[in-house]
């Protein structure tokens, strides 16, 4: 199953998390709504944002993306919500969904199938919202899922929604954090094959990664975070039994990252030191070396709700921690309804309110 959002049970939205403010903090920008980005419109991202509107969102929110396209989709799956176009950003009433128009899809995309044109209107739903965030229209962005190949095959070579967002905000260094109401962890790399994600790993680069999740978690509440960092190897390297990085380059790091006041410790065995941020609640965060070894720990606990947070830019942005879902998008559910499940967007809107507050 290409990461569905089908749950077995309800589970409550994560708890507090980190991103940086906005960088637009007048009172005309705390009363912007949250944007939300249509997502790829192929999988299951339209369906998820129609059903939180009609769950009912935890904050007032306009949707970034093509009105027509949603209200075919709400008829679809027989939603009565009122779609209708909106040219400011400002939140429709109960049971409508105010829709900033910033792509024209077309009428006859696929369910599940990866478009090229897809991931250009997925691109320029992003495009926009960044935009409004930037400019105090919006109080923050939640973006729906997108297919990194559909966007690549419209010709925007970005590795994902974080590298995106980092360039329309200026080229500032951001991380990836994944957090549900148990864990939380923060990428030194992100999406990079395995090889070249090892390659990658430098002292500098995992002193910024310590430093980025220290002044995020410290400016959503936590005085004094407990950052722990995983080694790269098994063991923890084994005193470089299993490999030297942990000697010649994550031990430095968090040398460095103590000399500058921060509570960091490691480097500590990548199989057990998740536990302990989680199970004893010794740390606050956990720095993971590359994208599956945080991933998996955070995606294990429920896909349903988890959250994924881009630390480090000017303004708050989250997302569901899953992806397209194309294996069950357009297809109808036993209430008719689709299967796609739309809690963890909700966990994100959730999220982005309490941050952006």
């Amino acid at each position: 199953m290409n990461e569905s959002t089908r749950a077995a049970s309800a589970a409550p939205p994560a708890t507090l998390s980190a991103a940086a403010p906005p960088a637009v903090t007048s009172g005309a920008a705390s009363r912007a709504p949250i944007a939300i980005t249509l997502g790829d419109a192929c999988g299951i991202g339209p369906e998820i944002v129609l059903k939180a509107f009609a769950t009912g969102l935890p904050a007032p929110c306009v949707v970034v993306g093509d009105a027509d396209f949603l209200a075919r989709e709400a008829a679809r799956l027989g939603l009565a919500l009122d779609v209708r176009p909106v040219t400011q950003a400002a939140p429709g009433a109960p049971g409508s969904v105010a829709v900033i128009d910033a792509t024209a899809l077309p009428p006859d995309l696929v369910a599940g199938s990866v478009d090229a044109r897809a991931g250009e209107a997925a691109f320029r739903c992003i495009e926009r919202a960044a935009r409004m965030a930037l400019a105090g229209e919006a109080r923050a962005v939640v973006t729906a899922p997108i297919s990194k190949e559909a966007m690549h095959l419209a010709g925007h070579r970005f590795p994902g929604h974080t590298e995106l967002l980092a360039e329309l905000a200026g080229g500032v260094p951001v991380r990836m954090m994944l957090a549900n109401d148990e864990l939380r962890t923060v990428l030194v790399t992100i999406h990079l094959a395995l090889r070249d994600a090892l390659d990658a790993l430098s002292e500098p680069g995992i002193v910024e990664t310590i430093v980025i999740a220290d002044r995020a978690l410290r400016r959503a509440g936590i005085a004094a975070p407990r950052i722990a960092v995983a080694g790269v190897n098994p063991h923890a390297g084994e005193g470089g039994a299993f490999g030297r990085e942990e000697i010649e380059i994550v031990g430095p790091a968090v040398r460095r990252a103590c000399a500058m006041g921060i509570d960091a410790r490691g480097p500590f065995a990548p199989d057990t030191v998740f536990m302990r941020a989680r199970g004893f609640a010794e740390f606050d965060v956990v720095i993971a070396m590359y994208h599956d070894q945080g991933l998996i720990p955070v995606k294990y606990l429920g896909l349903d709700a988890g959250v994924n947070i881009t630390i480090g830019l000017p303004f708050v942005r989250t997302s569901p921690d899953h992806g397209t879902a194309f294996d069950i998008a357009g297809r109808p559910g036993p209430d008719g309804h689709g299967l796609a499940d739309p809690r963890s967007l909700l966990a994100a809107v959730a999220q982005a309110e309490r941050l952006a507050r």
